[in-house]
């Protein structure tokens, strides 16, 4: 069960990011926003962020460009010979802005029903977990 019980608080959490973005006028699928979840695209490569959000880089391709036809972003020719990266625009740094608006809201209110000390140690808990994992440093 513990796959359902990381799953049902993050489903929540996409629903809500989804909403708050909606509100904003800043019409995003689900898969559109994994690309602007932590660490964000910006000066990264398409194959890094098909990684991030598990598809084939063709699949990521068709995703980067409905983004950029809608003002999210724009691909660059990179510096080094390794292709191209994204760079976010005006209208995806608001993405970003009304994201991270929305999960902080999400933190306060789950802090609140929990416990600051209970939400505390969740949120430490859970970072550990990430280390160990190595999805995070």
């Amino acid at each position: 069960m513990i796959g359902a019980l990381l799953r049902l608080p993050h489903e929540a959490v996409v629903t809500r990011m989804l909403a708050a973005l909606a509100r904003e006028d800043l019409e995003l699928t689900q898969t559109e926003l994994g690309v602007f979840l932590f660490p964000g695209p910006d000066g990264r490569r398409p194959s890094d962020l098909a990684r991030q959000c598990g598809m084939t880089r063709q699949a990521m391709n068709y995703v980067l460009t409905g983004l950029e036809e809608g003002g999210y972003l724009q691909r660059h020719d990179a510096e080094t010979p390794n292709g191209r990266v994204v760079r976010t625009t005006e209208r995806g740094r608001r993405v970003i802005d009304v994201v991270r608006a929305e999960i902080h809201e999400i933190e306060r209110e789950w802090a609140a029903h929990l416990g600051a000390s209970r939400y505390g140690q969740l949120r430490d808990t859970l970072h550990e977990l990430a280390r160990w994992l190595g999805k995070l440093r």
